[in-house]
Order: structure tokens, then sequence, then C-alpha cells
């Protein structure tokens, strides 16, 4: 998972008020006819899918996995028709107001975004309906829409502070970064299970990725080593190209960025990693 800024300047806004004026007719129907009104313009946040995956280079917000890998849905961060808060209990209605607001959107792989089997645990993993709460979150509903104060349990891809709480671990699995602590670190396995973040073949393409970045940060090493004693084979050495490349692996346009960020700072490199402000 890495940070998506995310940008209205690129959605049309002929789509804006589509959703604007789907949002004002929902507001305007009584409680029994929400559902079946939402359900009825699903079209209107599917047109949005487009515009988000430019905002995330085409990869999914959760996972990273890149778009010619794997279907995405646009998914609601907070559940429009119902909110799974924990194995017994479910919240009905779920988010209803927020069924068409783009800023409740996010791209998500369907291995992220619906319930599937791990391989390897044999445990379901996918997001669905879940959207749990911290302990003691305040909880808004469509008389109290307070949002704001809640607090999730899942980690949002959209949220900075959120991100920094995850990494890439030397196994190509995900877990706390070491700015997570107390209550986030629940935050962080809650997230790792309902995003289907540990899935062995997502697991496996983020150990490709730090395998590959591993051998150029070798090869590097090797280059600076032979070139710090001989001023002409330095010159020569393609040591600015290896260092362009293993940059390159850290863009948010490539996929798995976050697994080559974590080999490079496994390996002592992390300033080769691209700075925010060169995005």
């Amino acid at each position: 998972m890495i940070y998506v800024k995310r940008s209205a300047g690129l959605i049309p806004p002929d789509l804006l008020n589509s959703a604007m004026v789907a949002e004002q007719q929902l507001e305007r129907l009584p409680p029994e006819q929400r559902a079946d009104f939402i359900r009825a313009h699903s079209h209107i946040w599917r047109a949005f899918k487009r515009y988000l995956s430019e905002m995330s280079y085409g990869k999914c917000w959760y996972s990273e996995s890149p778009e010619a890998q794997s279907h995405l849905d646009v998914d609601h961060f907070r559940p429009k028709l119902e909110a799974r808060r924990s194995e017994n209990f479910c919240d009905k209605p779920g988010y209803e107001w927020l069924a068409f607001s783009w800023d409740n959107f996010r791209l998500s792989a369907q291995l992220s975004n619906r319930p599937v089997r791990n391989e390897e645990t044999d445990a379901t993993e996918g997001k669905g309906s879940w959207f749990p709460l911290v302990e003691g979150s305040p909880k808004a509903c469509w008389d109290d829409r307070c949002v704001g104060r809640e607090q999730p349990m899942l980690l949002d891809p959209a949220n900075l502070d959120d991100v920094r709480l995850i990494e890439v671990q030397a196994d190509g699995r995900m877990g706390p970064s070491k700015f997570c602590l107390g209550t986030d670190r629940k935050r962080v396995q809650t997230s790792i299970v309902r995003l289907g973040l540990d899935l062995p073949r997502l697991k496996e393409a983020r150990l490709r990725v730090m395998r590959h970045v591993g051998e150029l940060c070798e090869a590097l090493g090797e280059l600076i080593e032979a070139g710090s004693d001989d001023e002409g084979f330095a010159d020569k050495a393609p040591t600015k190209r290896l260092m362009k490349a293993l940059r390159d692996k850290t863009h948010p346009c490539e996929p798995y960025a976050a697994a080559a960020r974590a080999q490079l700072r496994a390996m002592a490199l992390d300033q080769l990693c691209i700075a925010p402000e060169e995005v």
C-alpha cells in the first residue's frame, strides 16, 4: 500500500454533477426506498473507475496490483448498504448517504474487494462490506454523519498517516512499520486480512520485485567498489543508469513500489527512493 493522491481535476464536471444529482435525489427518498435507488444507479460510481485509475497509475489502491493483472472494482471505502463490524454484528443500513460521493471511492482489485479464500491459511479474506471501528469510536449514521470523528480499523490509502503505518516485510508479507504502535498495530493486522494484502500470489509478486531490486543493488555496489580506485573505469561504468533504474522502481507508477522501497531500505540505500516532491 502506498499513498494515493486524489484529484477532482481529473474527473469530468458532467460526471461529478451526475453524482451530485443522484445524492440529492437519494436525500429526498424515504428510508425503505434508498437501497433500491442505490442499486439501480450503480453505473454512476462505475463511471469513476477510469479517473480513479489515473490517480493510482492503473493500480489497485490497496494492493498495488496493476490493472493488467487484476480486474478492478470501484470500492466504497465506507460500505453503502451494510457495514459489517465483526463476525457477529452488521449495521444495516450502512453509509447510504456516501453511495455517490467520489470521496468515498477507492479503486480495488477484486481479490482485495471481494471475499476470497487464502490458499495458505484457508481463511476468507477480502473487504466486502467489512468496516470495523476502533473500540469506543463514534459511529456515523444517516442522522449523525460524523465520519470525520470515526476511527476505522481499516487503513485508507488516501490517508498519508495510515500509509506510514504499514510496510513490506523481508518475506514479502505486509506488516507494521516502525512508526506503528498500540492500537495502530491491530489496525494493520485487520487491514492485511480484510484487504487481502497477504494472499500468496501477491506476496510472490512483491518478492519478485524485491529480488530484482536486490540484484540491481548488488551490481551497483560492485561498480562502486571497482570504480573507487580506478577513475577511468568509474567514468565509463553505468553507475548512474543503475541508480536511475532503482529509483524508477520506487515511483508510484510502478507495480509494488512499496516492495522496492522496502528492499532499498533493507540494503541501506533508501536515499535512492523517489521523494514525494519528485512525483
